[in-house]
């Protein structure tokens, strides 16, 4: 396997970091809020055998930076084309954890003919409901005036499941660590981004590339009602659901993850 190799680049008014490990066809995967590119490194090690595996931190995330203004679905998706071309990546599969997501439905729209496959993780197609956008816009003004902790230690019961939290407390420690790479800054702007993105369920409909939906059995935020629409709503998407795994299904169970993601990937 080839070291792994980070680079920044600039996109629009923001440092974009991404990392390579591996040779052969390109993969490329987004990892969640509030985390980074590390969330995928275990299952990325394990896909590196086979594939040149690219992981960007989203901008606002790990040591991408946020740029001015919320970090939208478009901002985002331009950062991963602009990562693709500097790659030297014409075409390739895709796979996004949550906000990972709601980013490839936006690089969908606009850059379909950079998509050889897609993979959503523990992801849904629907905008925020009405509350659910005041909820981050409160979240986000919350983090600038008490800080990023209180926000952080609230959202590890929500993202990582139940088995986790009682069983590997290294897991927990880790996505704590990746969490507090983003300032309060990152956190508000990242937030006021997701609660502007689009309604996708429309989007669903056009998708004609080979299609993965992965959530865990444990997740509370997504989990499988919205994965069980997706595949519905996409033509002859496949489902996995994996146990013991909350909203972070690849950190949490990184073998299953690897195993259900490079069988998918070799069929394509």
């Amino acid at each position: 396997m080839a070291p792994i190799a980070s680079q920044g680049i600039r996109s629009g008014d923001a440092e974009i970091a991404y990392w390579s490990l591996g040779e052969g066809a390109p993969v490329v995967l987004l990892h969640p809020f509030p985390a980074d590119h590390e969330v995928w490194m275990p299952v990325a090690q394990a896909l590196a055998v086979r594939y040149r595996v690219v992981l960007p931190d989203l901008r606002g995330h790990g040591e991408s930076g946020v740029g001015d203004g919320p970090a939208t679905m478009e901002k985002h998706a331009a950062d991963i084309v602009r990562v693709m071309d500097v790659a030297g990546i014409g075409r390739a599969p895709l796979a996004g954890v949550s906000i990972g997501g709601y980013v490839l439905f936006e690089f969908w729209r606009r850059y379909r003919g950079r998509v050889a496959a897609l993979i959503f993780c523990n992801t849904k197609a629907p905008a925020d409901s009405a509350e659910a956008r005041a909820g981050r816009l409160q979240a986000a003004n919350d983090v600038l005036e008490r800080g990023t902790e209180p926000f952080l230690e609230s959202m590890i019961p929500r993202l990582l499941g139940k088995t986790t939290r009682e069983t590997r407390p290294d897991l927990v420690d880790g996505a704590l660590r990746m969490m507090r790479r983003m300032s309060a800054d990152d956190v508000a702007q990242v937030q006021r981004g997701m609660a502007a993105r689009a309604d996708s369920l429309e989007t669903l409909k056009t998708i004609n590339v080979p299609t993965l939906l992965i959530t865990g059995n444990e997740d509370i935020l997504t989990g499988v009602s919205e994965a069980e629409l997706m595949r519905q709503n996409i033509s002859g998407s496949q489902l996995r659901v994996i146990p013991k795994a909350g909203h972070y299904s690849p950190w949490e169970q990184p073998e299953e993850a690897a195993r259900i993601v490079r069988q998918f990937l070799d069929a394509v």
